[in-house]
């Protein structure tokens, strides 16, 4: 099997990245994450004035974490960690990224989605967060992310239920900006807005892309980081975690137990 890879395409200044992973749906593991923070990089060192980050194929953009290959708990770091490095470049570059949701987006594919500027979508996709039927606390950054662009009520949702929604109810909710009929309506539109942005000046983009990183980090000012981190692990640890992970890789409903 091929080892996971970012696909790089260049038109004008802008620089199209694609989680090439198509026989897992492009499902996240440490080394499809870590290639992508080294593309981020990469695009930045080339001059790169737009980016547009999409899945391969026309099924998924990514069905998530490749729940086979999420790491145990250790006491160095939690099993998301590479994801959270990674989204961490994402927030952190000086141009503008749009997602490019050509299909299936869920979990931690959805915050790769949900992380970047713009999200364009396609009218058969569904985008759900599953942590809740995995027996997972999910990461607070991520939670406060989904929190600042789509507020309390519907983020209670989401992550609550577990369940996917379609991509007009996500448009509806502000978790898209635009639906399109088909994956090429909606790559020849993001295309079009990426390539307005980056006519503009990259001080200027850079420096608000800054200013809404801090805005957003606001929320996490008040969060005990340590209390949080031993919750996450201990639920990372838990026999429902196992039983959350064992019940997907068999598709079957999980049997929680509260422990």
């Amino acid at each position: 099997m091929a080892e996971p890879q970012i696909l790089a395409r260049d038109t004008g200044h802008v620089r199209e990245l694609t989680l090439s992973r198509p026989d897992k749906l492009n499902a996240l593991n440490d080394a499809l994450l870590r290639a992508l923070a080294a593309a981020i990089e990469q695009a930045e060192r080339d001059g790169v004035r737009a980016l547009i980050l999409r899945g391969e194929g026309e099924r998924a953009f990514s069905a998530g974490y490749d729940l086979g290959a999420l790491p145990d708990v250790s006491s160095a770091a939690l099993p998301d960690a590479v994801l959270e490095a990674t989204l961490a470049k994402l927030d952190a570059a000086p141009f503008p990224i749009l997602a490019l949701v050509n299909g299936h987006a869920f979990g931690g594919g959805l915050e790769l989605a949900a992380r970047c500027d713009l999200r364009i979508g396609v009218a058969s996709s569904k985008l759900g967060m599953p942590p809740a039927k995995l027996g997972i606390v999910y990461a607070p950054r991520g939670l406060a992310r989904f929190w600042a662009l789509l507020g309390p009520s519907a983020v209670r949702r989401i992550f609550f239920t577990g369940e996917p929604i379609p991509s007009e109810e996500a448009l509806r909710l502000g978790l898209l900006d635009e639906v399109l009929p088909s994956v090429a309506e909606a790559s020849t539109r993001a295309f079009a807005l990426a390539e307005q942005m980056a006519q503009n000046a990259p001080l200027a983009i850079a420096g608000m892309r800054r200013i809404f990183r801090e805005l957003e980090s606001s929320l996490l000012a008040s969060i005990d980081e340590i209390g949080i981190g031993a919750l996450r692990r201990e639920s990372f640890d838990s026999a429902d975690a196992r039983e959350g992970k064992t019940a997907f890789l068999e598709k079957r409903p999980p049997r929680f137990r509260g422990r």
